[in-house]
């Protein structure tokens, strides 16, 4: 299977996870956001080409958290998305804290020790630049996206789902894309146009992604999927 299609069915997958999460219950959800947010961090190393762009193997479940956000706001409320966002960033925290510790170690001399550890290294060392450029453009956006969700959903009511939906993530999502492609790469990539043809490509793929989970969105609407809040809240914003 070619890169492109291969690409167009990890997210179907991706957002199909993520709405099943939310069928099964906001505390799954949850969950799933924070690991998705930990082995983003593992994937973002992976570099392919789809459709004649440069994508990293993070931009698919990077979106998917927007989508994972985006349903706790509309069926739980604002505190509770901001909740899955903390949660998902201290996870991300202690994954990398626990995998310097790892690589700190002294391998062992059986066969292969040495060869698995310099693969762990390779994988696990961090640039504390990249670190905080991730991070950083991670607690950012998401908490724009799910302050621009909210406004626009206090201004339209139960109408117009596609709009905070898409609004809320291309705008968040075009704002990380300049944090972490500046605060990030600047002064590594060669120079600030090379940076911007990276926003922009970068960016191309997040609006593809974005549209597609618009339908997602819907599918939460629907009453075989949609929560009934047997064993939790409802939303009071």
């Amino acid at each position: 299977m070619e890169n492109s299609s291969l690409f167009i069915f990890q997210i179907i997958v991706a957002l199909s996870c993520t709405v099943l999460a939310f069928r099964l219950g906001r505390s799954w959800l949850i969950a799933l956001i924070a690991v998705q947010t930990v082995i983003m961090n593992i994937f973002v190393l992976k570099m392919m080409n789809v459709f004649s762009l440069e994508v990293t193997g993070g931009n698919v479940l990077y979106a998917s958290i927007f989508l994972g956000t985006d349903l706790l706001c509309e069926h739980y409320g604002r505190e509770k998305a901001r909740q899955a966002v903390w949660i998902g960033f201290s996870a991300a925290v202690f994954f990398i804290i626990m995998s310097q510790f790892i690589i700190w170690y002294t391998p062992s001399q059986l066969e292969n020790g040495a060869f698995l550890h310099n693969t762990l290294t390779t994988i696990f060392e961090t640039t504390p630049r990249i670190v905080l450029a991730s991070m950083g453009g991670y607690l950012l956006s998401q908490h724009l996206d799910i302050y621009i969700y909210t406004r626009i959903k206090k201004r339209t009511g139960d109408k117009y789902l596609w709009l905070r939906n898409n609004g809320s993530t291309l705008v968040s999502q075009f704002i990380d894309s300049i944090f972490f492609t500046f605060v990030g790469l600047y002064g590594i990539v060669a120079n600030a146009q090379n940076v911007w043809h990276i926003i922009i490509f970068t960016y191309l793929i997040k609006v593809l992604i974005a549209l597609l989970d618009t339908p997602f969105m819907y599918l939460s609407k629907m009453w075989p999927i949609r929560p009934h809040y047997k064993n939790e809240n409802p939303p009071k914003d």
